[in-house]
């Protein structure tokens, strides 16, 4: 589908929507795809897909190969010569290569993890090894694990890359927001349909406050232009609001533009927080979604500190990036005009137009993210009301918010005794619902089951995820968890922290308690024998006999129960709660 040559271009001069393009054969299709073997996405791979099918991200029409893969790190561009900055690839792991028996020329759906859809199917035309150091240290300046994606290159993406082509079987079915979510076509005929011919798109992944407003406001008055509100509502970093909050946030503030300013729409983009690249990245789609102009901020789509603690990318390199490629990107770029309150005035200004020694007010987002959690008041001047409210509903104060005490010692250390003493303390307390995960299997009802105590290291850690799982989801409906499990690897153990940190919302809250009593003294009180028999060689794998235990690194208490009584170790632990507000 072409667009011809104006203002509003697509990249590459074609809007690749293959969901028009393949219309005619999807009934076809549909049927074939249920003949062929089939790859099910992941979620990253599966925003990917969505904008490859709708055009958002043309000029490509399927996932790269390796010319295409290696160009574009190179050079940012395309084998053809057109600009393009971050790859595009379809992983998978060379055991599921062999278990599919997939080779190039073969034809493979594409699935969706949600549902089992067939979304698409893609004509194998490349299968090639790749350097993930090299992709690490090209897409995103470093191969340094402070960088989320290239935490994700090294943890999650498989060891090999498909390129080819894709066909277009039916559209991803989303249940939240549809109303928002438009095609490139489809938000290109709402503008002609308003008659909007300037629009000054605006990024972001964090909820918008009146700064966002003033800014995005004094940009379409300097352009003479409207404004569309892009949020991307994919993968952004680790740790960010959630989507749902994101967008009742942004739909509070909508109002708070002039009448036929603004129009919100979502972007299902996996971000890569790849800085300049991504800015460029970040122009290309809008470009492809109708927009004439593109807001790029300060550090724009940085990912914040390295290992080192030093910034990933300059504070201005994004704009500079793009103002190199101004010409050929054909979309105007709008620098990000830092605004500050300056409480004399009332009122927003641009900080280079703001006098020396002028009294001014702001909230960082760090702030902003501890008010929300602490419960302490965001100033009228700062954000609506109507957003704060709306923020304010899904990150309860700490006194109502979720947490997971996490116990880990060995076998007959006394960490079961103090979980039960510590469930019953804050089930007197009230206010919460309390949630006690026992034994070193979901289900188990107490950790001294002999087929518990022998799991290979392999089944500590799965189990382990699985009980992290389970906590997060309590912890984020604002429940008290307590875990009593050995837990005997250090890998695990953060890995289960890292698991309830990033998905437990406003529940993020995790404390480990190292019960630390001596192997000695456990072996000594236990009166089931489960230690004898162990020795003996009945119980293999036995933790603290067969396999040692590691010690936690970081533990927030350490209770050694031979010195103290149960009481102590749990009045510890209220005071600690007491120490972060939640109590």
């Amino acid at each position: 589908m072409s667009f011809g040559l104006m203002a509003h271009e697509p990249h590459g001069g074609v809007l690749k929507d293959l969901h028009v393009r393949d219309a005619h054969l999807q009934d076809c299709l549909r049927a074939e795809s249920e003949t062929l073997r089939s790859l099910v996405l992941t979620e990253r791979q599966l925003c990917d897909l969505e904008l490859i099918l709708n055009g958002g991200f043309s000029p490509l029409e399927g996932f790269m190969t390796e010319d295409d893969y290696l160009s574009v790190l190179e050079t940012l561009r395309l084998k053809s010569g057109i600009l393009f900055p971050l790859p595009v690839t379809l992983d998978i792991s060379q055991q599921d290569l062999a278990d599919l028996s997939i080779a190039v020329g073969d034809r493979v759906a594409l699935r969706d993890p949600r549902n089992d859809d067939a979304l698409a199917i893609i004509s194998v035309e490349d299968i090639y090894k790749f350097d993930k150091v090299k992709e690490a240290n090209l897409a995103f300046g470093a191969d340094d694990p402070a960088h989320p994606a290239v935490a994700y290159l090294r943890n999650h993406v498989k060891d090999l890359y498909i390129g080819g082509k894709v066909q277009a079987v039916q559209p991803l079915v989303h249940y939240d927001y549809v109303a928002l979510r438009y095609t490139p076509a489809e938000l290109r005929a709402h503008f002609k349909k308003l008659a909007w011919r300037k629009v000054v798109a605006f990024q972001t992944r964090n909820p918008m406050h009146r700064a966002h407003r003033e800014l995005t406001v004094r940009a379409a008055r300097q352009r003479s232009a409207n404004v569309l509100i892009h949020p991307v509502v994919g993968l952004t970093k680790p740790g960010d609001v959630d989507h749902y909050t994101r967008v009742r946030a942004y739909q509070a503030l909508m109002p708070k533009y002039p009448n036929g300013m603004a129009h919100l729409a979502l972007l299902p983009l996996a971000m890569r927080m790849a800085g300049p690249r991504e800015a460029v990245w970040h122009a290309i789609i809008r470009k492809n979604f109708g927009a004439s102009h593109f807001i790029v901020g300060r550090d724009h789509a940085g990912p914040g500190k390295n290992s080192a603690g030093e910034d990933f990318y300059g504070p201005y390199d994004a704009q500079e990036l793009v103002a190199k490629y101004q010409e050929e990107l054909a979309i105007e770029m709008v620098p990000f005009q830092m605004v500050t309150y300056i409480p004399s005035l009332e009122e927003y200004h641009p900080v280079d137009e703001v006098p020396k020694g002028t009294a001014t007010l702001n909230i960082s987002g760090t702030e902003l993210r501890s008010r929300l959690k602490n419960g302490t008041a965001i100033p009228e001047w700062f954000s609506y009301p109507d957003v704060v409210k709306t923020l304010r509903e899904s990150y309860p104060p700490r006194v109502k918010q979720g947490f997971v005490i996490f116990l880990t010692g060995l076998y007959n250390s006394g960490k079961d005794a103090v979980a039960r003493a510590l469930q019953v303390t804050l089930n007197q307390q009230g206010g919460r619902s309390v949630t006690l995960l026992l034994g070193e299997t979901i289900g188990s009802e107490s950790s001294s089951n002999p087929s518990d105590l022998a799991l290979s290291v392999d089944a500590h850690n799965a189990n382990l995820q699985r009980i992290a799982f389970v906590s997060a989801e309590l912890a984020r409906a604002g429940a008290a968890v307590i875990v009593s499990t050995i837990a005997p690897f250090e890998v695990s153990r953060q890995a289960a922290r890292k698991h309830v940190l990033s998905s437990a919302g406003p529940g993020a809250n995790f404390f480990l308690l190292h019960i630390s009593t001596p192997l000695e003294h456990n072996e000594k009180m236990d009166r089931k024998g489960n230690y004898i028999r162990a020795r003996k060689g009945e119980i293999p794998g036995f933790i603290g006999v067969d396999v040692p235990y590691e010690e936690p690194k970081s533990a927030d208490i350490v209770a050694d129960l031979s010195q103290q009584s149960v009481p102590y170790t749990v009045n510890n632990v209220i005071l600690l709660l007491e120490t972060n507000g939640l109590v």
